[in-house]
């Protein structure tokens, strides 16, 4: 066994623990959990956090525990939020579950015996418990103003948007999860990002008061980007672990472009490194940071460990095509769709297929079947100085006939102008 908390601590990711916790973990194998509400159908960059101390949890020895909220999701955690969220369907719970559930499945060893990770749900305890059941069992030993002291219940009263009675019962069914698995499971600790402490505090209350038992509790740092900019977000929303929501060309482009400052620490949180190879790295980069060196470790790490080999090396090839000297070969080995995504945020331009069959020169293509160029004169001045490429290839003179033979995937042309901007061109 190794030591689960000094991970966490020279990671950089350790932010509170409850007094004992690492003696207790040193001692041997110990069962933990921490908590995923179904939110979506896929989890996103910020859950990657607390899937990194699954996977330490479970390589220190111990056995993991991932809950999927299947109960908590139709209510809400109000921790760290500044509005109530919209309560969702079983329907809609059930569907977000299976893709949560197959996702965690990538990054934990789930198998029988030992310290094989379990997935739980807390519908399976929730679903038979009415009301007058829950308030005797579990709201008689936690006090109002207990919970009236917590962070995220001030934070809330003291806003505009207030807090309903649905999310002030969160933090009990939280504590109650906790409950439940450290008396059926014997799962001792509970983890979580910071902003998650006062629930799992009221869970090793509710033990201690209930049935006089110990439990423990361990919180990891809130990632935070040094501009300011919250993490895990672009500027066309959440950075999700479902290729079909996030591609991992945009992916690996996510962890690439991370700043100096942001991924020195983002290399400790979100990739296995040893502490010797990360200085290594370290070196290697302040030496010449123009190569990116750690930025290209970091993405590449966790763009194989959320997607795959395969999906990193089509990643890599998609950037050296668009921001290098890289082949258009690649391309004819994808999807439609998956085209589309590459070019997305790219101007794109709708050409008639039968147009294209019978052949149109150059400057009618790009300056008429197409906005590239604002006239023919324009296309002619720039292709003469050598500054226009279709399908990385420059074009000779404004005459030049393209047809349907130059399609990629018999629907995609791809024109550069200059050296960084690209044009689609779609035969419909």
């Amino acid at each position: 066994m190794t030591n689960f908390v000094e991970e966490l601590r020279w990671r950089g990711m350790l932010h509170d623990i409850m007094p004992n916790t690492e003696e207790k973990l040193n001692e041997g194998m110990t069962s933990g959990y921490i908590g995923f509400d179904p939110t979506a159908d896929s989890l996103h960059v910020g859950h990657l956090t607390q899937i990194m101390t699954l996977i330490h949890f479970q390589n220190a020895g111990h056995k993991p525990f991932a809950l999927v909220g299947g109960a908590t999701g139709m209510v809400g955690d109000p921790s760290g939020k500044s509005d109530e969220r919209n309560l969702q369907t079983p329907e809609m719970i059930e569907h977000n579950l299976k893709g949560m559930k197959a996702q965690l499945s990538k990054f934990l060893k789930f198998e029988e015996g030992g310290n094989g990770a379990v997935m739980v749900n807390n519908a399976d305890w929730f679903k038979d418990m009415n009301l007058f059941t829950f308030i005797r069992d579990v709201g008689k030993h936690i006090t109002v103003n207990y919970m009236m002291a917590k962070d995220s219940v001030k934070r809330r009263l003291e806003g505009d948007s207030g807090l309903s009675f649905t999310e002030f019962c969160y933090q009990l069914i939280q504590g109650y999860d906790f409950y439940h698995l450290w008396k059926n499971e014997n799962c001792l600790v509970q983890m979580g990002g910071s902003d998650q402490w006062g629930n799992i505090v009221t869970g090793t209350e509710l033990i201690r008061r209930k049935d006089a038992g110990t439990a423990y509790a361990i919180t990891t740092q809130l990632i935070k980007k040094a501009d300011g900019t919250k993490f895990g977000k672009t500027e066309s929303g959440a950075v999700w672990l479902d290729p079909a929501k996030t591609s991992p060309f945009k992916f690996y482009q996510f962890w690439l472009n991370a700043s100096d400052d942001d991924v020195k620490k983002w290399i400790r949180i979100f990739t296995l490194k040893t502490q010797q190879e990360i200085e290594a790295l370290e070196a290697e980069h302040n030496a010449a940071p123009h190569l990116r060196i750690l930025q290209k470790a970091l993405a590449e790490d966790i763009t194989i460990k959320t997607h795959a080999a395969e999906a990193l090396e089509t990643a890599i090839k998609t950037s050296e095509f668009l921001f290098g000297n890289g082949s258009l070969a690649f391309l004819s080995g994808l999807t439609a769709d998956q085209v589309l995504d590459i070019f997305e945020g790219i101007p794109q331009y709708q050409i008639a297929a039968a147009e294209l069959n019978a052949g149109i020169d150059a400057a009618s293509l790009l300056a008429e079947k197409s906005a590239i160029f604002p006239s023919k004169g324009e296309a002619k001045k720039t292709i003469q100085g050598g500054g226009v490429s279709v399908n990385k290839e420059k074009v000779a003179d404004m005459s030049q006939i393209f047809n349907s033979d130059h399609l990629i995937n018999d629907k995609f042309i791809v024109v550069q102008k200059g050296k960084k901007n690209y044009f689609l061109l779609i035969a419909e």
